[in-house]
């Protein structure tokens, strides 16, 4: 079996995509607007990273900042729309404002995603109950995957739930791959990996000149290399 871990890369457009691609990124999430952590990027956008690259696409549904639901039927209508141009890979979450997960508008939304498959992001982060979002989402179609630091403040913080979840593996609601990313430095690497956490997740990482430039291939290399 291999050890090769999962490296997933934010990609705002065409060229980040390509240098994503280009650096050994095993997959992408599609987002835009990071001044707002990441909101649903135009179907237009995806239609031109998925003719640049052949690696998978995750695509955000999440139209405001923070992690209330805010419109459900435009959540809805922009997973048709991304359905009907062929995104088959999703990226999701929602609280009430007690921090428990909105499960209405989570349900109502992987409605439309007949089946694909689709990861919960760092709201998970921010739940009341971290346990409680787990054992309620269980059952949610198409989840496979948590994008989490551990904590709000970041991996650095987050490293003990990380590595306690991780060892939780298979037990409902811990069957999802924990997928890391906020705040993860390549130091982080070798005790996330001693834990058995094999899936990344880098942004600003990604870029040398963070959020104000482009993905460098040459910097998601360094992370490819890392983790090989």
């Amino acid at each position: 079996m291999s050890n090769r871990a999962l490296l997933e890369v934010i990609a705002l457009d065409v060229e980040d995509a390509v240098a994503a691609q280009a650096g050994g990124a095993d997959r992408l999430e599609l987002v835009t607007d990071m001044a707002a952590d990441g909101l649903t990027p135009p179907r237009e956008t995806f239609a031109a990273i998925r003719a640049a690259v052949d690696i998978p696409l995750r695509v955000m549904l999440r139209k405001t900042d923070g992690f209330a639901a805010g419109d459900v039927s435009a959540l809805a209508r922009a997973a048709r729309e991304l359905r009907a141009e062929g995104a088959r890979e999703f990226v999701l979450g929602f609280l009430d404002a007690a921090g428990a997960p909105d499960l209405a508008a989570v349900e109502a939304v992987v409605a439309e995603l007949d089946g694909c498959s689709w990861t919960f992001h760092r709201a998970i982060d921010r739940a009341a109950d971290r346990d409680q979002l787990r054992k309620a989402l269980a059952d949610v179609p198409g989840l496979d995957t948590y994008l989490t630091a551990g904590a709000a403040a970041g991996v650095e913080a987050g490293l003990p739930v990380l590595l306690a979840e991780a060892a939780r593996g298979g037990e409902p609601g811990y069957g999802a791959r924990i997928l890391v990313g906020g705040g993860l430095t390549l130091a982080h690497l070798p005790v996330l990996r001693a834990g058995g956490i094999d899936a990344f997740h880098i942004g600003g990482a990604a870029r040398p000149s963070r959020w104000g430039g482009p993905v460098s291939a040459a910097a998601v290399a360094d992370w490819r290399a890392a983790l090989s």
